[in-house]
């Protein structure tokens, strides 16, 4: 990957995606890591990986899959090239649980203002 210049900047807002990562196993942390380095390097990055959150204002999620399981990172745009990482989570339902939707728009609603005041 290393052949790739970067196309955009991955930002960890707090804590939050790093607690989360941490307690992965290292094979969802080498499949985490992979996705972030795609979202570094492609211009357009496959659904497969990558996906906007219909219904949210400016939501993506990175999409990870390892075996039967799937893991999820809630993130947005900040000057369209910073991609700014929220919480993460382990998905157990066909559909994205609401509170982590919540939660993901409320960080970034934070991440805002933190950024505004500043």
């Amino acid at each position: 990957m290393s052949t790739h210049s970067k196309r955009r900047e991955v930002y960890f807002y707090k804590n939050y995606y790093l607690d989360f990562y941490n307690k992965q196993t290292k094979e969802v942390k080498k499949k985490l890591n992979h996705a972030i380095g795609l979202l570094e390097v492609l211009e357009y990055v496959p659904e497969k990986h990558f996906k906007s959150l219909k219904g949210t204002d400016g939501l993506f999620e990175i999409r990870v899959e390892v075996i039967s399981n799937i893991y999820r990172i809630f993130c947005f745009f900040d000057k369209g090239k910073l991609v700014i990482l929220l919480n993460g989570f382990q998905k157990k339902t066909q559909k994205t649980p609401k509170n982590e939707i919540e939660l993901a728009e409320k960080l970034k609603k934070q991440y805002f203002n933190e950024k505004e005041s500043k």
